[in-house]
């Protein structure tokens, strides 16, 4: 079920990818890792000291992509240790995200051992740090395990394990992507919300990264739920993907360019403390997620 080349039929023309869809989502999930460690790092130096629990998803966003390109390389020797190892960074990548989210809500957005009716308050989550933004951890951990596995049959639902053992999923490998693309876009789309309202929406530029990922995140949901897309499901997947693209790339330069001095000079501390320019590549990234799970899901030899 080549979904991409059932759009674009030339696809199927072309030679095979020298790597499964699994491989690639596995690479892209390697990146985000790395991206995350840098990204955190640069989020936690903004008060000029790193606490003790900050420098948790920094080491280990950076340990954690080397880690995966090495087990990407060792699959191709030993799938099922690769395969171990990598689940193995995935389930911590999870417990770091949730941890961040404690961390973050705890420290300004929910105060648990306030008075009841001060425990939460919608402006202390507009200007606390982040509640959300650990959440791509966990979101990595989750679409990583479940490429580490092969689906055999393919779209059956059913992952090979270790030891001739299986694992049957309530949905396929192809549907579960679809939902965990919905919940990565929500997570990006509740985070730049938050992010945004500090301005007020004073910008009409900014209420395009609040339209296209409820629009993005509806569509991969819906999709996710049938066993069988037909065209034009497919067709509005892809448009809403590539409009998630788009808004990322304008998002960039806009921050990039808030961030630059009225001469167009570079000065460090203003991208430290202005605008987070790599905050609007996660929409490009779900973008590329999301087009990623329409590939050709077939592994060799599964």
């Amino acid at each position: 079920m080549y979904y991409l080349a059932d759009v674009f039929p030339f696809l199927r023309r072309i030679k095979k990818l020298p790597v499964s869809r699994d491989q690639l989502i596995l690479l892209i999930a390697a990146i985000n890792e790395l991206f995350m460690g840098l990204d955190t790092y640069l989020a936690h130096g903004l008060n000029g000291t790193i606490r003790w629990n900050e420098w948790i998803p920094i080491i280990f966003g950076s340990a954690a992509g080397v880690l995966l390109l090495l087990a990407g390389l060792l699959a191709y020797r030993n799938r099922n240790l690769a395969s171990l190892i990598a689940t193995g960074v995935f389930i911590a990548s999870i417990v770091v995200g949730f941890m961040g989210s404690y961390f973050h809500l705890t420290r300004g957005g929910i105060q648990p051992y306030g008075a009841l009716a001060e425990r939460l308050n919608i402006s202390f989550l507009i200007w606390a740090p982040p509640g959300m933004a650990p959440l791509a951890f966990v979101l990595v951990g989750v679409l990583g395990m479940s490429a580490a596995w092969i689906e055999h049959p393919t779209n059956s639902g059913i992952l090979k394990l270790p030891g001739n053992r299986t694992l049957k999923m309530p949905y396929s490998k192809t549907q579960a992507y679809f939902l965990m693309v919905c919940f990565g876009i929500l997570v990006t789309l509740v985070s730049a919300t938050l992010d945004h309202a500090r301005t007020g929406f004073e910008n009409p530029w900014l209420w395009l990264p609040l339209v296209v990922p409820i629009f993005a995140a509806v569509v991969s949901f819906l999709i996710a739920l049938k066993q069988h897309p037909d065209y034009s499901d497919l067709v509005t997947y892809i448009t809403a993907m590539i409009l998630m693209g788009v808004v990322g790339v304008l998002g960039f330069y806009f921050h990039v360019r808030y961030d630059l001095t009225a001469g167009g000079k570079i000065i460090f501390e203003r991208f430290l403390r202005g605008a987070p320019f790599i905050a609007p590549l996660l929409y490009a990234n779900m973008a590329a997620m999301g087009l990623i799970v329409l590939l050709d899901p077939e592994e060799k030899g599964a």
